[in-house]
């Protein structure tokens, strides 16, 4: 699976017959994996660029039909069947897709107008049944208690209008020669209020503006939104005499043009508001009819396109979706090659498919006889990279459903160099493990390891939630683990699993008048042959101890302690593979010899303190802690676990190795150095210095720049060298440090649990019967949602994030460069599953 290391490249060059290279193009893209280089990089020259403008047009076209479908109710577009569409891509011609899209695209705009065209004589009749309607309101002059409830919020502009009304019938009894007009129409409920105002300042507060709302939203027939909509009536009075309209109208129609409004005549009378109501009604029935049969033809047109050319397939609006990626992805890499006659391109692909891609090119060839063929040129073995002008090989790793998540999570700290080892291969158990270790429950496990096996089982179902489907396998992998140190931990919900009978004896004695529970070891504490002690897990004796956080703690404490060094030696264990696999003998005895001699003198001797303390009966057991703090000040330990000279001698190897990570790898790289430039000045560095003088001055200045360079070198390699050793015995003694957060995360989850607990079932269970039962039914609910949303959530991605760092800081800075690029090899699948596309 070459999962320990990334997949052997190799580099060469593709040639193409320029008359087949789009079919050959198609071939490599859906059968190998293959990594093109751009040969145009410097003159930007793209002889392709037609096709890829004419693949926009057609994607302009796709996205415009896709909008127009959207807005259909009924229509829903079936996507998501990727691998039958590239089975069958070859089906569709790109000439063919163009001209149909062209003509679909001709429809639908031709439907899009008649729709807006439509819409919109559908509203003017909606808007002016409304305009009559409440002319009707205004003009009948209803009693109090006959009027609708909107006429009776609007009393005080219906009592306006009627003061308006008398006014004018004085001024016509004392001979005035003045009339009382109005303007009415349409206007959206979001502009109301500006216009209103427009209209009080331009007129100077000489008219009165009435607006009456309208409850039904109306769809807008250029954008078919929902638009709320409100009748609005000005009144305004003005000269009888000439038949042009006065100053103060004109105004008033221009700042309804301004805004955009509808307006519509109002009625004269009752009776012709009546009359033009029951015409108005039967026009809006009309246009509804009208509507919902150009809709009908509409959906008619776009089945089309919804509906799968195949049984188990997309919508074929889908499907010319993908073939357009696929297409312009074939053109763009086609772009990258240069010639005419025949194409060429430089390439990476992966040493074990070299003779699978040869076999294709070879059959692909063949089936048209007379023309010219493919063929691969693979570079000469032993061929440096950077000679042929090409980068340092790509990274390439395999991957897999189960290896796809944890190869994400290595990724973004950085992609390993090319053949460099990838922490992938034990990050797929030590991430689960350490999650356990820090979750460690086997209560909220098991909750944990059935939801993982529900979305594996389920997998197709959370295909859109990419985390969890990535995630699946590792999810219910970090719920099994979190079982089984549960196990070891003995805790289940807070509470002690009794699951192989206690190997204490609990005895109880009084003291100080007082009863108190003694409990004493009932197996060998010597080790001396007699009954063991609790077999698996923690002795559930201690829970409920009075001393049972003093023991767990420091349990888990040096628990931490020991699968931290475990892991840090391993990784210390792969940087002794990269060093071999690159043949590297400077790296491997100046500085992975030194490391491991460095970790295993004083932190190894640390676990090996740690662990005879436990299997060995001692009676007065030596602290751990104080025999570190004496052998670290080069002090005399009064109470030894193995003497005080091989402390002392352990650290003396220790305190030699930091000189040895220090001194020898810059002074060879040095001698190195110096005996290259030598070599480079013995096979003519002089350049060859006849005639006049300038030769020896160029010379001197040669040599004087070469120094220069030289020592510029050496004070690079020197620095670098000193900031590794001292990152790397500083970050030594921290990350060590830095793993008691799986004891910190353990007991904070468990002190958590127990408060729950505590503070909800065990408190419906000390309320007096039968309360206690209606009690613990509501309470159940309380805890079971806290527990999910805590535990289940927040406290689950704590512990992710701290493994997290625990794998990219801790373990993998001991052998990881994480600087390498990426193999991203040319795939119709890949190019069609693009999430990111515009489309």
């Amino acid at each position: 699976m070459g999962l320990l290391r990334s997949e052997p490249m190799k580099h060469g060059t593709l040639v193409l017959p320029v008359d087949r290279a789009r079919d050959f193009v198609d071939l490599l893209g859906d059968k190998t994996n293959m990594q093109f280089e751009d040969m145009h990089v410097r003159d930007m020259s793209r002889p392709y660029k037609k096709y890829i403008q004419r693949i926009d047009e057609m994607e302009r076209i796709l996205r415009f039909l896709t909008d127009e479908i959207a807005r259909i109710p009924e229509a829903e577009i079936e996507k998501e069947n990727l691998d039958d569409f590239l089975v069958h891509a070859n089906e569709y011609k790109l000439d063919d897709v163009e001209s149909q899209l062209k003509r679909f695209h001709t429809d639908f705009v031709q439907f899009k107008e008649n729709n807006s065209d439509l819409s919109a004589k559908r509203n003017a009749a909606l808007e002016e049944r409304y305009v009559v309607q409440t002319a009707m309101a205004q003009i009948g002059h209803r009693p109090a208690g006959q009027r609708s409830q909107a006429a009776q919020d609007d009393r005080f502009e219906f009592e306006a209008s009627r003061h308006l009304l008398d006014e004018q019938q004085d001024s016509s009894r004392r001979g005035m020669d003045t009339m009382f007009s109005n303007i009415a129409g349409v206007i959206p409920q979001d502009e109301q209020d500006r216009f209103a105002r427009a209209l009080f300042r331009a007129t100077r507060g000489n008219t009165f503006t009435h607006f009456q709302q309208i409850f039904e939203p109306m769809q807008d027939p250029k954008s078919g939104k929902a638009v709320s909509k409100s009748v609005f009536v000005i009144y305004f009075q003005e000269s009888r005499s000439g038949s042009m309209m006065s100053a103060m109208g004109e105004k008033v129609t221009r700042i309804c043009g301004s805004f955009g409004v509808n307006t519509y005549p109002w009625p004269s009378s009752i009776e012709n508001a009546e009359e033009r109501k029951a015409g108005l009604h039967t026009d809006v029935a009309e246009q509804e009819r009208i509507l919902n049969a150009h809709k009908g033809f509409v959906m008619e047109a776009a089945s089309t396109l919804i509906e799968p050319p195949r049984l188990t397939g997309n919508s074929l609006i889908e499907d010319w979706r993908l073939f357009c990626l696929r297409e312009k992805a074939i053109y763009c890499t086609l772009n990258m090659f240069e010639g005419h006659m025949n194409l060429r391109a430089n390439c990476w692909y992966p040493s074990s498919e070299e003779d699978e891609i040869r076999a294709l090119l070879i059959r692909q060839s063949t089936r048209q006889q007379g023309t010219s063929s493919a063929m691969l040129v693979s570079d000469a073995a032993g061929t440096t990279y950077p000679a042929t002008g090409a980068r340092t090989p790509p990274t390439y790793i395999r991957k897999n459903e189960f290896t796809t998540s944890m190869q994400t999570l290595v990724d973004l700290y950085g992609l390993p160099r090319y053949q460099e080892a990838n922490p992938v291969l034990f990050s797929l158990v030590t991430f689960p493990f350490l999650f356990g270790v820090m979750y460690g429950d086997v209560g909220h496990g098991l909750l944990l390891f059935t939801f993982g096996i529900f979305v594996v089982i389920k997998a197709e179902d959370f295909k859109s939630i990419g985390i969890l489907y990535q995630g699946r396998y590792m999810i219910a992998m970090m719920g099994f683990f979190a079982v089984y140190v549960g196990l070891l931990y003995n805790d289940f919900f807070s509470i002690g699993l009794d699951l192989f009978g206690s190997r204490y004896t609990h005895t109880s004695a009084q003291e100080n008048g007082k009863e108190v529970h003694l409990y004493e070891p009932g197996y060998d504490t010597r080790n001396e042959g007699g009954a063991g002690p609790y077999p698996f897990g923690l002795d559930p004796a201690w829970h409920g101890a009075s001393n049972e956080l003093i023991f767990v703690n420091s349990l888990k404490m040096k628990l931490s302690v020991i699968l931290g060094v475990t892991q840090m030696i391993v990784g210390l264990l792969l940087r002794f593979s990269n060093s071999v696999h690159e043949a590297n003998m400077v790296d491997f005895f100046c500085e992975c010899v030194p490391m491991m001699i460095f970790m295993i003198c004083f932190f190894g001797f640390m676990d090996y303190m740690i662990l005879y303390k436990w299997v060995t009966a001692m009676e007065n057991p030596p602290s751990v802690i104080n025999s570190l703090i004496a052998m670290g000040m080069w002090q005399t330990d009064s109470a030894p676990m193995f003497g005080n000279g091989l402390p002392k001698l352990l650290m003396a190897i220790t305190m030699l190795t930091v000189p040895w990570m220090l001194i020898p790898k810059p002074a060879i790289l040095y001698m190195k150095m110096k005996r290259e430039q030598e070599q480079q000045q013995a096979n003519g560095g002089h350049g060859g210095g006849h005639g006049v003088g300038g030769s020896a001055i160029g010379h001197e200045e040669f040599k004087a720049g070469e120094e220069e360079d030289e020592q510029h070198d050496f004070g690079e390699i020197v620095i670098h060298q000193v900031i590794e050793t001292i990152e790397y015995v500083l970050g030594t003694v921290s990350h060590t440090a830095s793993y008691l957060r799986l004891w910190a995360l353990s007991l904070a989850h468990q002190q958590l649990s127990f408060v729950f607990f505590q503070k909800t079932l065990l408190a419906g269970m000390g309320v007096a019967f039968p309360y206690n039962i209606v009690m613990c039914y509501i309470l159940f609910a309380v805890w079971f949602m806290v527990t999910l949303a805590v535990l289940m959530g927040m406290d689950v991605m704590e512990c992710v994030l701290h493994v997290l760092r625990l794998h990219w800081i801790e373990f993998q800075s001991k052998f990881y460069k994480a600087d390498g690029h990426g193999f991203a090899p040319y795939r119709h699948k890949d190019v069609c599953d693009d999430r990111d596309t515009g489309l």
